[in-house]
């Protein structure tokens, strides 16, 4: 094979078409910049979106309200299976085998219609936050919290979560976070889950694949491990000294750079100014003053900008939640996306199957066991 195919990680190669969202010349959704979405929108609206190919009208978006608060409670088996989770479990495991177990009570499992293949996904989308939020309530040693008809996605989930009413403010910046997470292209997990939809596999198994390849820390993981540089970094005072440090020792500090956004991410542009009202709100500037230095010192050295799981950690921290919620919180959102590029694919399949570039022995005899030496 030539080497002018080869481009290790396939960085620069057009692996597929897609309607669904692109990077080129700003992130949209359907054609919309997701600049308008996360100022003017919410995050049931962009799914809608990203699903059916058009914002919704008024009735639209009250019916689709309406099937996602219908179908959020799951059957009682999925909370007993949760029950029996080791609760040292990372969460991101649980959000993978909760996936696939909600596939044994779909009533559509074995339809294959475009309507059925919506149907699932919609269910997928309502159902996986009060998978996350009753496991970690059980693992507080606490019952799950029933979902709430009468709430939005975002309002219901920090419901569950925490059972304290939430602030309109602190609705609004998950409800961002999850527009700004909703999909982005043929990412890791999105390829994975095309993929396995390219099989002719079924919707459950393609999400299930895909949040095993968002839990890398190279990519969902990422917010996680942005939120324990911070931790780490503890002070402003200590905050110059230990990102110099840190790039001395090649040392590589998560939530910088992006293999597409080379100017910098414009999702992380959107979160930014977020994270300092909440900072002001809940009273953390000294986070924000440790970020911003990090930040600063970042570029000067390496010349690499936040991407957005950079600021995401922040405004996770400031609303209260545990680090190990960001990354499932990822998935919560992603579903739209993942299952938007599911509906795609099936819709025009052709298996995908690339070719490697071999580097191994050139063609030789078999040698008997009895003659090996």
């Amino acid at each position: 094979m030539s080497d002018e195919l080869y481009r290790p990680g396939l960085e620069g190669v057009i692996a597929g078409e897609s309607s669904v969202s692109t990077v080129q010349g700003g992130l949209t959704y359907r054609g919309y910049p997701i600049e308008e979405l996360a100022e003017r929108s919410t995050y049931e609206e962009v799914a809608y979106l990203i699903l059916y190919g058009e914002l919704p009208k008024a009735d639209e978006l009250k019916a689709f309200r309406q099937r996602l608060a219908s179908q959020a409670a799951v059957p009682g088996a999925v909370i007993e299976m949760l029950r029996h989770v080791p609760n040292s479990a990372p969460l991101m495991d649980v959000m993978r085998s909760g996936a696939s177990y909600l596939a044994h009570w779909d009533p559509d499992l074995d339809d294959t219609s475009p309507a059925a293949r919506l149907r699932k996904a919609e269910r997928m989308l309502a159902r996986l936050p009060t998978v996350l939020a009753a496991k970690h309530r059980l693992r507080q040693g606490k019952e799950p919290v029933a979902p709430d008809k009468h709430r939005s996605l975002p309002a219901n989930l920090l419901w569950m979560i925490s059972r304290q009413e939430p602030s309109e403010r602190l609705v609004r910046a998950l409800d961002v976070s999850l527009i700004l997470y909703a999909e982005h292209e043929f990412n890791a997990s999105t390829f994975t889950a095309r993929v396995i939809c390219s099989t002719m596999s079924d919707i459950y198994s393609a999400v299930t694949g895909a949040i095993g390849a968002l839990k890398g820390p190279l990519h969902g993981g990422a917010n996680e491990r942005a939120m324990e540089v911070l931790s780490e970094v503890g002070s402003v005072d200590n905050a110059e000294k230990w990102v110099r440090q840190a790039l001395a020792e090649k040392r590589r500090i998560m939530g910088f750079g992006h293999r597409v956004y080379k100017q910098g991410d414009p999702r992380a542009a959107i979160v930014k100014p977020l994270c300092a009202e909440l900072a002001q709100e809940v009273g953390e500037m000294a986070m924000e003053t440790i970020a911003e230095t990090i930040e600063r010192v970042v570029l000067e050295e390496k010349g690499l900008r936040p991407n957005v799981d950079w600021p995401c950690a922040r405004l996770y921290y400031y609303l209260g939640l545990p680090i190990d919620l960001y990354t499932p919180l990822f998935v919560v959102a992603r579903v739209a996306g993942w299952s938007a590029h599911f509906l795609e694919q099936a819709a025009s399949n052709r298996l995908i199957r690339p070719l490697s570039r071999y580097t191994g022995p050139d063609r030789r005899a078999f040698v008997p066991l009895e003659e090996r030496h």
